[in-house]
Formats: C-alpha cells, structure tokens, sequence
C-alpha cells in the first residue's frame, strides 16, 4: 500500500546535489571521528595495562573491526538502500516493514557472532598466534564484547533505517553521545575510577558492551517517535520478499570488509619478508589510510539514501549525478591530504618514530602511495552509492581485483627479490585498479531502465 502522502516529495529528491551531500555527511564525519578517539583512548588504557593485555587486545580488535564493517557498512548499506528505495517510490509502509525486517536480521546474525566466538573463539585466538596469559586475557575480552553482539548489530540496522530515511543526525548524535559515555566508562572499569570496581582489559570490554546497549535504546526511541519519517513497528508479519530486499544488497556487501582485511594481512605478510624497517614503514603509512576512510565513508553513506530514493522514484539520472558527486567530492578530499603527505611525510611520520630507517621507509610508502589515495576515496564513495542504486557487484569485483593485484604482484616480487620500494609502488598499482575499475563498473551498469530519446513533434 503507497502512503497518500507521497504526492509530496522527499527532500532529497529536488535538494541541490552537492550541498546537500557535504551537509549530509558532516554529521557523519563528527560521529566517525568520534569512534576514532574512543579506540585511540581505549588502546591507550589497555596499554597502562601492560604488555599482554595489549597483545589479547591486538589479536581481538580485527574480529571486532570485521563486526562492525560488515554490520554498519555492508548489511547497513543494504538496509538504507532498501528502505530510501521503498520512500523514493512513495510507499511508507513499506519502509517501515523493512525497519522491522532489518531489526530481525540484526539480532540473528548478532546471536550468530555470539554463538562462533563463544564456541570457538579460543581456537581462532590460538590460531593467530596467542598463547599462554594473552590468551586468556582475549578469550575473557571477547566473551564480554561478543555477549553484546546482538545489541551492536541491532544498533547498526537501526541506524542505517535512520540514515536511508535521509535522517543522518540522529545516528550521529547516538554516535557521539555513545563515544563520549564510552571514554569514560571504559576507563573506570578499567581501573577502577571513583566507585566502579578495577576489571582491567575486561572493563574495557564492559565499556563497549553498555554504551552499544544505551546507542540501541536511544536509536530505538528515535525510530518510535511521531515524527520520524520511518516508525520502527514491532507487530506485522514477516515476508521472504523483504528479507530478500535488504539481503539482495547487504549479504553480497558482507564480502567488502573481508576483501579489506584479507588484502591488509596479504601486504603485512608480504612486507615482513622486506624485513622489520619495511613492515614497519609500512606499518606507519597504513595508519594513514584508517585515518582517512572517515572521509570517504561519510560522503559515500550520505550518498546512499539521495541515490536509493532517486532510484525508487525513477531518477536515474539523478541518481547517477549523485553517485558521481560523491565520488569527486571523496576523491578531492582524500587526494589533497595523500599529496600533501606525500611532499611532506614527516607531517605524519614523526608522530610514530624517529627511527631513520623506518622514517625512510614510511616517507617512501607515502610518496607511492599517497598521490593515488584519490583512488581510494573514489572507490569507497562509489561503493556506498552502488549500494544505494542495489547495484553492488561491480564494486566488489573491483575490490577482488585489487586483492588479486597485490597477492600475486607481492609473490613475484619476493620471488625476483625487488627492493621495498617496488612494494609500495604495487600497494600504489592496487588502489589505482579498484578506483579505476569501480569506476568503470559504475558507468557501464545500468542503474535502471534508459530514458527514451524525445521524438520531435
């Protein structure tokens, strides 16, 4: 059934494009920027600690990244481009059906995380090389942060509804507000600040652990609110034809965050053959780019909804003018900062060493790598607006690419044994091929159907 209120027009369907996107992904910026400090701020209390709560931590925070990539970026992406397709075309009850569809299918794979790491979360620990009192400290650090999976995942789901509703303030503003209340929590459970008892590393976890539960009841309330464009509805039925509309997009997506960290460990394998001061470098230049996909990820998720709802309004042109700005707009702000670092490395490099060696290194890393993190935001903002547009494979085929690109090119030059620099020229060739080819693979996939050409009269 189609609101009757469709006659009028979302806002960010007639909104100027490239306006509205900086002022869309402002709010995101903020939030992600504030994530950034909470697990700077929490790394620095484990390593108060000492050194084997800050290796338990080193071996448990990828399984943490990975929840949280495939949660807010790949199934959330595909919960926004669901739910601002369905008000693109008009129909808020449909919208909310998918709100409901989509708390379900945070929960479910939130249990999921719980039930794997609980059963097996020693044996992947073990795997990754932890032994003895690191061990111990990442299984009981993990057993805290993954009881809560079902509450981070939910919290993601609700606020990628808010966000394909065009809302991106109240996730923002959950996001911030969660940061804050995260710092310090975590540090006084950690060691035992005023009344709260000293539970080390398992603290920190509790930190998490709370402040994820408090985000969800507050993104909850917001989606239960009068005004919310999108009203979170428990009771209703539940149909395969919703579920299939969120997953169509969100389950390949699921791919994306496990292609970042299969190529990241690819290169930190190959680099550790170049020798300490390359893997260190390395090491430094990497940093960077973590630094800098906040950017990139705000444009691009403030690119999902205008695209999803242009889509669902039978705006392909529109949708692709969005897409396209996106992608500029990420790429000017990623490529500005990646030259500017490049002609000035020790901007960055001093913050982490003065080693020369590993100085030389890292300054050799970002003159290669540095020109072409424009590459790089193009890719990730065009990644968000595919999703948005349910077109998402090309970018993944982009992202395999650039995996295939830096495996096999690492393996022939550890064969031939190249000099270190011809690494970070290969990491360079990489981000060039996933930029160029999601590009490509963006202006050759039809977004829908073609406009028919005008016949004079």
């Amino acid at each position: 059934m189609t609101d009757t209120t469709a006659a009028v027009p979302h806002p960010l369907l007639v909104a100027p494009v490239a306006p509205t996107l900086i002022k869309l992904a402002a709010p995101n910026l903020l939030g992600m920027t504030a994530t950034t400090a909470v697990a700077i701020a929490e790394t620095a209390y484990i390593g108060r600690l000492g050194v084997e709560p800050l290796a338990a931590a080193a071996l448990v925070l990828p399984l943490i990244m990975l929840m949280g990539m495939m949660s807010a970026g790949a199934m959330g992406g595909g919960v926004s481009s669901a739910v601002s397709r369905a008000l693109g075309a008009g129909d808020t009850e449909r919208a909310e059906a998918l709100a409901r569809h989509a708390a379900v299918i945070g929960l479910g794979l939130g249990l999921t995380f719980t039930l794997l790491l609980t059963l097996f979360g020693r044996n992947v620990f073990a795997l990754l090389g932890g032994e003895g009192e690191t061990l111990r400290q990442a299984v009981l650090y993990s057993t805290v942060v993954f009881a809560f999976a079902g509450a981070i995942w939910l919290s993601n789901m609700l606020a990628s509804v808010l966000r394909g509703s065009g809302n991106m303030v109240g996730p923002s503003a959950a996001m911030l507000a969660g940061a804050a209340l995260q710092v310090v929590l975590g540090g006084a459970l950690c060691f035992g600040w005023g009344p709260a008892p000293a539970l080390g590393i398992v603290g920190v976890g509790l930190g998490q652990a709370i402040t994820g539960t408090l985000v969800t009841v507050i993104l909850f309330l917001l989606l239960r609110r009068s005004t919310a464009r999108v009203k979170l509805r428990l009771r209703g039925p539940l149909s395969r034809a919703h579920f299939e509309d969120i997953l169509r997009v969100g389950a390949p997506a699921l791919l994306s965050p496990i292609q970042t960290v299969a190529t990241i460990l690819v290169i930190t394998a190959i680099a550790a053959r170049f020798g300490a001061e390359t893997l260190a470098g390395y090491g430094i230049g990497s940093r960077l780019e973590f630094l800098l996909v906040p950017i990139a990820f705000s444009v691009g998720v403030a690119s999902l909804p205008m695209v999803g709802l242009a889509i669902g309004a039978g705006d392909v042109a529109r949708a692709r003018k969005v897409a396209w700005t996106a992608g500029g707009l990420a790429a000017v702000g990623l490529g500005v900062l990646g030259l500017l670092l490049s002609l000035f490395p020790d901007l960055w490099v001093m913050i982490f060493t003065d080693q020369p060696g590993v100085r030389k290194a890292a300054a050799v890393y970002l003159h290669f790598v540095g020109p072409v993190f424009a590459f790089f935001g193009l890719s990730l903002a065009l990644y968000f607006a595919s999703q948005g547009a349910g077109k998402i494979a090309g970018p993944l085929a982009a992202g395999t690419a650039r995996l295939v690109v830096v495996g096999v090119g690492g393996l022939i030059l550890v064969t031939v044994q190249a000099p270190a620099w011809a690494l970070f020229a290969l990491v360079a060739l990489g981000m060039v091929v996933m930029g160029g080819l999601t590009a490509a693979f963006v202006y050759f996939t039809p977004w829908g159907p073609r406009p028919l050409s005008k016949v004079a009269p």
